[in-house]
């Protein structure tokens, strides 16, 4: 962080997976890895660099935040990833979602509605060394069809029903995370596809800003 060493920031990055992870029911060790690994100072806006490692959702402007660490980690535990996947990430924002799920996938796209802010994650992203990831601007309620199927998506935007885009672009097999409900609040669910059709698990409340688009409000 700011005024920081190297050794502090990483030491700040063990204290959230251990206070804020861990000690709420976080138990994949990839995925705590990964959240100790990625530096979010780096993805949050310079007046807020301090709050980096604070358990709370931040602003990073034109109405949009960067996620609480603990459902960053709870959205990639659920899509449980094991290292040669390939994720779409739905709303970009700053990019750190995305960095987090650069770590534990090999291939990830990440998709953003508004330009300024999909401009401004590919530098977060590049800056922290994840330049690997593709950043695309669109209506990401509506996916990204030209590299699907996607092992995973994870979605960091509330939409009022399971986007049916979304769910169509899964390979078999594949798991969607995706938080559902009104504005004022939503239940983070897990949706599978199986031979069988799709299979719902509800996970945690959450509040998350709303997914615009097509597919969403």
């Amino acid at each position: 962080m700011l005024g920081r060493s190297q050794p502090e920031e990483a030491a700040e990055r063990r204290r959230m997976v251990e206070r804020q992870l861990r000690r709420r029911g976080i138990a994949d060790e990839r995925v705590l890895e990964a959240m100790a690994r990625v530096p979010r100072e780096l993805f949050v806006p310079a007046g807020a660099v301090r709050d980096a490692y604070a358990d709370a959702a931040l602003p990073i402007g034109r109405g949009q935040t960067i996620s609480q660490p603990y459902m960053v980690a709870r959205i990639c535990e659920e899509l449980r990833l094991e290292g040669d996947e390939r994720v779409l990430d739905v709303g970009t924002g700053s990019g750190y979602q995305a960095a987090v799920l650069a770590e534990l996938a090999a291939e990830v796209v990440t998709i953003e509605v508004i330009p300024e802010l999909a401009e401004q994650a590919r530098a977060n992203l590049a800056a922290a060394g994840y330049d690997r990831v593709e950043v695309v601007v669109g209506d990401g309620s509506m996916g990204y069809p030209e590299q699907a199927p996607y092992d995973g998506i994870a979605v960091a935007a509330a939409a009022p029903d399971v986007p049916p885009a979304l769910y169509e672009q899964l390979a078999p097999g594949g798991r969607l995370v995706v938080p559902v409900g009104g504005r004022a609040g939503q239940e983070l669910q897990v949706v599978e596809k199986r031979e069988d059709g799709a299979q719902v698990a509800r996970s945690v409340p959450c509040r998350f800003v709303p997914l615009v688009g097509e597919g969403g409000f």
